[in-house]
């Protein structure tokens, strides 16, 4: 964060001081990282207390002083220096599904004076030179945004989220890692309701906006997907005449924002197809583990790309980024070596490991909707298909959540799916009412006896896999962060060749 001090923090936020003097307070300067995780307080930090599900933070104040924070930033006094902001009615609703345990509306209270401090940090760095990019979708925003912050990176200093921080804890906090040395910040916005990326993009307003799709992810909290397609329109909608809105325009309802932006259009697509677009491929192959290659045009020229992440689906999300850095000016050449590089970044998200036994392991298991679900299963077929040999395919597959009165037909579909793409075995993990409608379409699309299985959790699942798996076997780990699966994905990178049975023996 840039270096401001307490006393300015605290106009800036509209709270008070306490344990510490006005005078002292003119003087003491944070000059670390503002955290929520007192362990990760660095020396002259500001320390966000906040109510969790096992702890309050505020109970951890005077070790986060300890550990070396100038202060903490809380809803009630804590003993060592702090500045105080008070939970009022009109913030007792800022942190729902953020936070949930906030019965007395203290972690509302500090939410929001987050958003005022990093709000006025954004102002005052863009007005120095930072560029902002705010990047949206139902899928893939995690992705794309490790795309863009590695296609920045031979142009200045990039500032870009870990994972998911995506929310009102998250977007400010990474905002807050921003410097005066910063040129560019990538901000992953996400919603659970209308108008919450219209709240995130009014903190940090960007200057470049990507919209990726609108599809099902949170449809039970949206209703629709008309709905979901007017909040992600927040995004484009909040980006100024001077900047620019990059489109994936194979979505008919993303290509529909550019009607609701006074910014300019950069639209983007996976073929031309005759239309007017600005980026777009052409030539797309994968190769034995779907790491697409294709040939990248512009206006300007064309240059040959090959990607290191994996599946079909990180064309668009790699034309998208390459659109981006080349508005904020690199070169064709530049973006294609950078993205030749750019592997995956954020845990639990198409990473893709091969053991010294030839077992491939996808652990995707950070998030999981329908068009996401689907796109893992492709890329797990074109794995085995293509990689040589009779390689067979696993599909470990998980609850896709917050999918409303759509959750029973959208397993239903998925398990079907797996059967279409021929997936040699499901292991469906969990036995309620989704999950077993995702085993009830892959049975009644004929998957037979033991090719499509449902086991209680992650740990039946891993000792399913630990007896049957063989060499050169392809496994698919994916569902909605709450299942858990990640855990057994990395376990399953971590068993050696004398875990695995061979069927031989």
């Amino acid at each position: 964060m840039i270096d401001l001090t307490l006393a300015r923090i605290a106009e800036i936020v509209g709270g008070r001081l306490a344990d510490i003097s006005e005078a002292d307070a003119a003087t003491t300067r944070v000059t670390g990282t503002v955290e929520f995780d007192s362990r990760a307080v660095t020396p002259g930090g500001l320390f966000l207390a906040l109510p969790g599900a096992r702890s309050d933070g505020h109970d951890f104040a005077a070790a986060a002083v300890k550990a070396g924070a100038a202060a903490v930033l809380a809803a009630r006094p804590v003993g060592v220096p702090a500045i105080v902001v008070d939970p009022t009615p009109e913030t007792s609703d800022r942190a729902a599904g953020v936070l949930e345990h906030d019965a007395d509306g203290s972690g509302a209270a500090v939410l929001t004076a987050l958003a005022k401090l990093a709000g006025a940090v954004a102002a005052e760095l863009v007005a120095g030179g930072l560029t902002i990019i705010g990047i949206t979708g139902s899928s893939g925003k995690t992705s794309t945004k490790d795309l863009v912050a590695a296609v920045l990176a031979p142009l200045g200093e990039v500032i870009a989220p870990p994972g998911s921080f995506n929310n009102e804890l998250g977007h400010p906090w990474t905002v807050l890692r921003a410097t005066r040395s910063t040129d560019f910040l990538v901000l992953e916005m996400s919603a659970r309701h209308r108008g919450n990326i219209a709240a995130l993009a009014a903190i940090a307003p960007p200057s470049i906006a990507v919209v990726l799709n609108v599809g099902t992810a949170h449809l039970g909290e949206f209703g629709s997907r008309e709905a979901i397609a007017e909040t992600k329109s927040e995004l484009p909608q909040a980006v100024p005449a001077s900047g620019a809105v990059v489109l994936n325009v194979d979505d008919a309802a993303v290509a529909a924002m550019a009607a609701k932006t006074p910014a300019r259009i950069v639209a983007v697509s996976r073929e031309r197809g005759g239309r007017d677009v600005d980026v777009w491929a052409e030539a797309i192959t994968l190769d034995e583990l779907a790491r697409p290659r294709f040939s990248m045009h512009t206006g300007a020229g064309s240059v040959d790309v090959a990607l290191a992440v994996h599946g079909d689906h990180q064309v668009s999300n790699a034309l998208c980024a390459a659109a981006v850095a080349l508005e904020c000016g690199a070169s064709l050449e530049q973006v294609a070596t950078a993205l030749a590089t750019a592997g995956p970044v954020s845990k639990h998200r198409m990473q893709v490991a091969t053991r010294s036994d030839g077992v491939t392991v996808i652990n995707d298991a950070y998030n999981a909707n329908p068009d996401s679900m689907g796109a893992g299963l492709k890329a797990l077929a074109w794995m085995a298909r293509v990689g040589g040999g009779r390689r067979r395919s696993w599909a470990v597959l998980g609850e896709m959540a917050e999918l409303g009165d759509d959750a029973i037909s959208e397993h239903d579909r998925i398990g079907r799916l797996a059967v279409r793409l021929d997936v040699s075995r499901l292991i469906v993990v969990g036995t309620g009412r989704t999950m077993s409608a995702m085993h009830h379409g892959a049975v009644m699309e004929g998957s037979w006896g033991a090719e499509a299985t449902m086991v209680a959790d992650a740990d039946a699942a891993l000792d399913l896999l630990r007896a049957e798996l063989r060499p050169s076997d392809v496994v698919l780990v994916k569902a909605s962060n709450a299942a858990g699966l990640g855990v057994l994905a990395e376990a399953l990178v971590d068993l050696g060749p004398a875990d695995v049975r061979d069927p031989h023996a």
